[in-house]
């Protein structure tokens, strides 16, 4: 004869209301981001770089506003005999300097060999380059970032087929992509951002793919293929949270190659042509000029070395903060 089964009552159990149970409280409040945030900003050169990369945007923004001429206008004034005077390489100066027809104007960085205002050419400048720089990362990031999440996902001849791709479109120099693109297209701030969204996504992809390798054979990933979860929402939904701060580390540290590479292209004259401005037509200007106004290289070549030491501050402390050592925690 089978035994009955034996059915639990409340008398079997006990609550634990009265008993002392210690949590610990600031360990349980502290999420993943939380923790990446409070490590970011303990990095003093974390923060020494947020500071100069606001500065910079601040700059970029508001300093062509705080001069009285646009970044295309030549400083000059008409003489009572009837002559135009025209401020060409005027050092940097504040006003009431002296007695001179332009010693009452301020041009803290100087006029150049045209006489047109240095502050307002070099904020306009740098302007024009984090413009560039942001917008193409920003897409590379989308498309590197869905490329390599795809094929690492995948695998097998999809990834073997699309990281074949990446090596060719990685073998091909950029200064050969960038004289092909001069032939169809004109000089100028297309060019540089097509050039950069042609060679700059394959580091994301890198990244990314490399990430889904470590994570897709997780036990939250295979639940999810079980339940008949769609791929793309496997790979979009679930997984890409989990590698976004490794991505944001690669980012951070793409800006400042996306800033020299555009000060590249325009220095060597397929970048940024005159009078528009960038950091590297500045600098090119400059060096042209170097041997009678050598004060005019000096700004754009200030601004370009901080906005890269920036940058790199904030991308060390990202990854410093996303893997923060023993020691650190």
């Amino acid at each position: 004869m089978a035994e009955t089964a034996y059915v639990p009552t409340k008398e079997d159990f006990e609550l634990l209301t009265g008993r002392d149970i210690t949590t610990d409280k600031n360990f349980a409040s502290q999420s993943y981001w939380k923790g990446v945030a409070i490590h970011f900003l303990r990095n003093r050169r974390a923060m020494v770089g947020v500071f100069i990369v606001l500065a910079i945007i601040l700059l970029a923004v508001f300093g062509p506003i705080l001069s009285s001429y646009g970044y295309r206008d030549i400083v000059s004034y008409t003489d009572e005999a009837g002559k135009q005077v025209v401020a060409k390489g005027i050092a940097p100066q504040i006003g009431h300097a002296g007695d001179g027809p332009f010693d009452q104007y301020t041009f803290l960085f100087g006029t150049d060999d045209l006489g047109r205002d240095q502050w307002t050419r070099t904020w306009h400048g740098a302007r024009v380059s984090l413009v560039i720089a942001f917008v193409t990362i920003i897409i590379d990031m989308i498309i590197g970032m869905s490329y390599g999440l795809i094929s690492g996902y995948f695998g097998g001849a999809v990834d073997a087929v699309m990281q074949r791709i990446v090596e060719v479109a990685n073998s091909v120099p950029r200064l050969v992509i960038v004289s092909v693109l001069a032939i169809f297209m004109p000089k100028g701030m297309g060019l540089v951002i097509v050039a950069l969204l042609l060679t700059e996504w394959i580091g994301m992809s890198k990244i990314a793919r490399a990430e889904m390798l470590r994570i897709k054979e997780q036990e939250y990933v295979l639940a999810s293929r079980t339940l008949g979860a769609h791929s793309m929402h496997i790979i979009f939904k679930q997984i890409l949270p989990n590698t976004i701060g490794p991505i944001i580390t690669q980012v951070m540290f793409s800006i400042p190659t996306a800033i020299f590479t555009e000060a590249f292209l325009s220095f060597v004259g397929v970048g940024i042509m005159l009078p528009q401005c960038s950091i590297g037509s500045l600098i090119e200007n400059g060096f042209n000029n170097i041997t009678t106004l050598p004060y005019q290289i000096l700004p754009p070549i200030i601004v370009l070395a901080l906005q890269m030491l920036g940058f790199n501050f904030i991308g060390d402390g990202f990854r410093e903060a996303l893997a923060p050592k023993l020691e650190d925690m």
